[in-house]
């Protein structure tokens, strides 16, 4: 199981929100290319990035950050948040970004998903961040009333890379992620699934690792931040 750890960008900095609240950010680093180099020089393998300010505006803000960490880091990087179109697919793309994830089309523009995946075969993921197990978009900030799980079934013969799942309640609040909604998710479909929200200490991430069904992943962001969770530590437990 890989961990990735997040790095969410506001305002060109390196932050965390607290149930994806905008107004309850905390800022972790000025410099996002510096923060990438420090999770990079303590081994991991991927890098989850998200450009919060994108994913309100519906189109990228946070470019320059990003560039700056694929410049500075040999790792691949996933990276969701205002990403709307096939012209800003291929361009991320084509600057070097492993994976796109699009998560408000997947909702909105099913066929762009489809699309995309098809065009670029393994760098397509599928965003599914929900409440309740509803599904909700444009940076969390509308309610809808699509099942999650019946949207990740709805891509199941599409070729996208990943289903990566955040329980919002779970995001940033180091109450641990919500380990039966991942599991049940990864049981309903044969697409990967990456676990996002909640994971604040080395016992959830063994138990999503544990949990019955084999996840692709797990996001973390605050714990990494705040000390609750060693990186060193976390990736070496998980090879073992």
């Amino acid at each position: 199981m890989i961990l990735y750890p997040a790095i969410d960008l506001k305002d060109g900095q390196a932050v965390r929100l607290l149930r994806g609240e905008m107004e309850k950010a905390t800022v972790f680093n000025d410099d996002p290319a510096a923060q990438a180099r420090a999770f990079v020089e303590a081994g991991c393998e991927w890098l989850h990035l998200v450009d919060l300010n994108g994913a309100f505006a519906g189109e990228p803000v946070n470019a320059a950050p990003v560039e700056a960490i694929l410049a500075a880091c040999p790792v691949p990087a996933q990276l969701g948040g205002g990403i709307r179109d096939m012209n800003t697919i291929a361009t991320w793309i084509e600057k070097g970004l492993a994976r796109v994830i699009l998560g408000t089309v997947a909702v909105e523009n099913p066929d762009l998903v489809r699309e995309a995946a098809h065009e670029f075969p393994g760098k397509v993921a599928v965003g599914i961040d929900a409440r309740g197990g509803k599904v909700a978009t444009k940076g969390w900030a509308e309610e809808t009333n699509v099942d999650a799980t019946d949207l990740a079934k709805s891509f199941e013969d599409a070729g996208v890379a990943a289903i990566i799942y955040t329980d919002i309640n779970r995001d940033g609040a180091m109450q641990g992620p919500n380990v039966e909604a991942t599991a049940a998710l990864a049981r309903a479909v044969s697409i990967p699934v990456i676990a996002s929200g909640g994971v604040s200490s080395l016992d959830d991430l063994i138990a999503l690792r544990d949990c019955g069904v084999a996840l692709d992943g797990a996001i973390s962001g605050r714990a990494l931040y705040d000390g609750a969770l060693d990186l060193v530590q976390a990736l070496k437990t998980l090879k073992a």
